[in-house]
């Protein structure tokens, strides 16, 4: 991988993590638009706990941090990180897939 790509990479991913931990904190906490919606058209009440609802990271917050800016903003980084960390691996996955199996010769580009 080419320095300027690196170097691209890990400014992304230094600002997502600056974001997840310094801004998510601040942000609304009125109702999403899914919610609002249906608070406004009166089937709130249907809802369902979600199977994944007693995670450690459930509702933007990490459980056992009492501080409610800092357990949020842990939650970010928690996500940026897994989703850089799957994002990579997918990567690395195709980019293994994609190689020419051994033995047989590389095909060149023709010039036209």
């Amino acid at each position: 991988m080419r320095t300027n790509t690196k170097l691209f990479l890990a400014a992304g991913l230094l600002l997502a993590l600056a974001l997840a931990l310094f801004v998510s904190p601040f942000a609304d906490s009125a109702p999403d638009g899914l919610t609002k919606v249906a608070e406004d058209k009166g089937f709130a009440g249907a809802e369902q706990e979600h199977d994944l609802s007693d995670s450690p990271v459930a509702g933007y917050e990490v459980d056992g941090v009492d501080d409610a800016r800092l357990s949020t903003g842990m939650a970010g980084v928690i996500g940026v990180l897994v989703t850089f960390g799957l994002g990579v691996g997918a990567f690395a996955l195709l980019r293994t897939l994609r190689r020419e199996p051994e033995g047989e010769p590389a095909t060149e580009a023709r010039a036209g």
